[in-house]
């Protein structure tokens, strides 16, 4: 009886002692499992940052690789000698560094004062060629003069043609498009006329234009009738004024030039007046 007691004891002490030892064998599998997958997402880690490293990390040891073929570009940044996608230039940002020559204007000062000067230059140019200067009429004289009479009317008809000298000033062409002139005998015009014509006269040129004006002595002063045909007398002159306007116009402005002179005038008899020498008739 006793010693089926004790062998319960024994049995019991036994079974407690296999518990044990089964409960340890479980914590230490599960703290082994623990340790081997905390290995193992440590070297998992360890690959994923080793191959992103691969990829972006050390990019900058890679050697240059260009785009080549016609869906690319030139590199703004890679001094001429790398290419980009087409269709990405206005997308992609081009970092210039600040001491690149392309940042530097190359010869600016030079540049600036040359078109400048040209400017000047240019400028005193049209100054000087297309100021307008001075057209100067010079009165020559007159040419000839032809005398008719009306002995009826105690009249005398006078015809005087004149020579004008008009001188071009300018370093371009001008025209003449009319000369108005008139004659005064005492005070009283004895005639008058308008010459239109459209003469051109060249840069840095003269010309002579003659124009004739044709008059008239009778009424209060038909006393120089019997002046004119007195057969005593081989010379009869008398002081007429002569007065002429000259238009010129240049560029679309017009200019009046106007002259006033004294002429002997023979109203005896037709003169005509050449190199300066007067021939009577």
């Amino acid at each position: 009886m006793g010693d089926a007691s004790g062998l319960k004891q024994i049995k019991a002490a036994a079974a407690a002692a296999a518990a044990a030892m089964g409960k340890a064998q479980s914590h230490l599998t599960k703290n082994k499992d623990e340790s081997h997958d905390a290995l193992t997402a440590a070297g998992d880690f360890k690959d994923g940052q080793t191959e992103e490293d691969a990829k972006h990390g050390d990019v900058s040891q890679f050697p240059y690789v260009e785009f080549t073929g016609r869906d690319s570009v030139t590199c703004p940044t890679c001094q001429g000698t790398g290419r980009i996608p087409r269709g990405q230039e206005n997308q992609l940002v081009a970092l210039i560094p600040y001491s690149d020559q392309r940042l530097r204007p190359s010869r600016t000062k030079l540049y600036v004062t040359i078109s400048v000067s040209l400017c000047l230059l240019l400028s005193g140019l049209a100054v000087f060629f297309l100021f307008p200067r001075s057209i100067d009429v010079t009165y020559v004289g007159v040419k000839s003069a032809y005398v008719s009479y009306d002995q009826q009317q105690r009249i005398v008809y006078l015809t005087i043609t004149n020579t004008l000298n008009i001188s071009n000033n300018n370093y371009y062409a001008i025209s003449v498009t009319n000369i108005t002139a008139q004659v005064q005998f005492s005070k009283t015009v004895i005639g008058k006329t308008k010459f239109n014509n459209t003469t051109v006269i060249m840069p840095l040129d003269e010309r002579q234009l003659d124009y004739t004006v044709p008059t008239t002595i009778a009424d209060e002063m038909s006393y120089m009738f019997d002046y004119c045909t007195l057969p005593t007398i081989k010379v009869h002159n008398i002081v007429v004024m002569m007065q002429v306007t000259v238009t010129t116009s240049y560029f679309g402005h017009a200019e009046q030039v106007s002259q006033e002179m004294y002429q002997y005038v023979d109203c005896g008899g037709n003169t005509t007046s050449m190199h300066g020498h007067v021939q009577v008739y």
